[in-house]
């Protein structure tokens, strides 16, 4: 019994400490480009996990809840760390992410909510996707090539509208998007996709 318990603690990984934490973002930003607020929310995510696996382990909870009090303490640090030398750049990932939801196709209320949902502060967004009807235009028109929708492809104009308007697109956007040839529509996309 005593054995089993050795070896039970044997096998939960020790607690994250902040060169733990400072190789899991090294890790997660050798992948993934990610905001201030994102590599916080993974950083976080790694102390939950060790949290869960120390409880079933049967770890005493003063020991679980004193290493998670010092390993949210580094969380800070380490995402200030990482910042200072360049790993992050929210502006960056912003402008980069906004540039290609718009060629996706993204509507600029859908890709202010995506950016948001990463991280990046409302007024950073807002100035890297200004209103502009044309670029909405365009927008919606990559939108519709995607879907198949007109003018690209075949189905009712009512369905259309419903999509470009789940898609975060305002109707007068919408309705001038359908009411394009096929030739006006490609040469907006392609003018989206050239930046």
């Amino acid at each position: 019994m005593q054995r089993h318990a050795r070896k039970a603690e044997k096998s939960l990984p020790k607690p994250p400490d902040e060169a733990a934490l400072r190789e899991t973002a090294l890790a997660h930003l050798a992948r993934f480009a990610a905001t201030e607020a994102g590599l916080s929310r993974v950083l976080s995510r790694r102390i939950d996990r060790w949290a869960r696996a120390a409880g079933e382990a049967g770890l005493a909870p003063e020991i679980i809840d004193s290493a998670l009090r010092a390993a949210r303490e580094a969380v800070p640090r380490v995402v200030a760390a990482m910042r200072g030398a360049g790993a992050v750049d929210d502006a960056a990932f912003a402008e980069s992410r906004a540039r290609r939801l718009i060629r996706q196709g993204k509507s600029r209320r859908a890709a202010l909510a995506h950016l948001a949902g990463k991280g990046v502060d409302a007024a950073l967004a807002a100035r890297l996707l200004p209103a502009d009807p044309a670029s909405d235009l365009a927008a919606a028109c990559a939108y519709l090539r995607r879907r198949r929708l007109p003018p690209f492809g075949q189905g009712g104009r009512d369905r259309a509208l419903a999509s470009l308007a789940r898609g975060g697109f305002s109707r007068d956007v919408a309705e001038r998007a359908l009411d394009l040839e096929q030739a006006q529509a490609e040469a907006l996309v392609e003018g989206l996709r050239r930046g």
